[in-house]
């Protein structure tokens, strides 16, 4: 990828597949450009909702490619208000299990060749987000996702999202994201440090 004259290493740019299996360390021929802060058990797969893209191609007048966020999975009907950490989904032949919202990085501003991307993603939280996998399984292009157990809902990746961005200082919130068994063990080094700021 080349952004600004200089060329930088990146897997974010994807292609679409009719087929691929999915391992609990995630799909099969993914590559991972810096796995200190993409890939692993609790980032296996990365889901990016549809509806973000018509509200960034109309805030920023510009088409958005498929995939342009990275995702291995882009869907209807799973904003981060409406998933919850611990979620548990059937995915084809594969069982994934929400573990956490996506931090985004610059890459994405600069795959988009949008500057402000980055900033509206972290303000308005419409990050998208990872799973691991509890059953591996083979995925086709257009299989159906579809809500298996719910253990809370209280904590959506939205609100994790809010509270790691712009409400770190709420202490009562980030003790009960703490407590969520399925959260990942990068957002609990992250709340964790929070919490001592407090």
């Amino acid at each position: 990828m080349v952004w600004k004259g200089q060329h930088e290493l990146s897997a974010i740019g994807k292609l679409k597949v009719a087929e691929a299996f999915l391992s609990k360390a995630g799909f099969n021929h993914d590559g991972v450009a810096n796995t200190k802060f993409h890939g692993g058990p609790d980032r296996a797969v990365c889901l990016y909702p549809f509806e973000h893209y018509s509200l960034w191609e109309k805030e920023f007048k510009q088409r958005l490619e498929f995939p342009g966020f990275g995702e291995n999975i882009t869907t209807t009907g799973m904003k981060e208000k409406n998933v919850f950490i611990g979620d548990v989904f059937k995915l084809d032949e594969a069982i994934i299990e929400v573990t956490q919202g996506r931090v985004p990085c610059s890459t994405i501003s600069k795959h988009n060749r949008i500057d402000r991307l980055l900033n509206r993603i972290v303000e308005t939280g419409y990050t998208g987000y990872f799973f691991r996998v509890l059953e591996a399984g083979r995925i086709t292009s257009e299989a159906e996702i579809k809500l298996l157990d719910r253990v809370q809902d209280r904590y959506s990746v939205l609100r994790g999202n809010q509270l790691l961005f712009h409400e770190n200082g709420n202490k009562v919130e980030i003790e009960g994201m703490l407590r969520l068994e399925a959260l990942s063990t990068e957002w609990k080094e992250r709340f964790k440090r929070l919490l001592a700021t407090v």
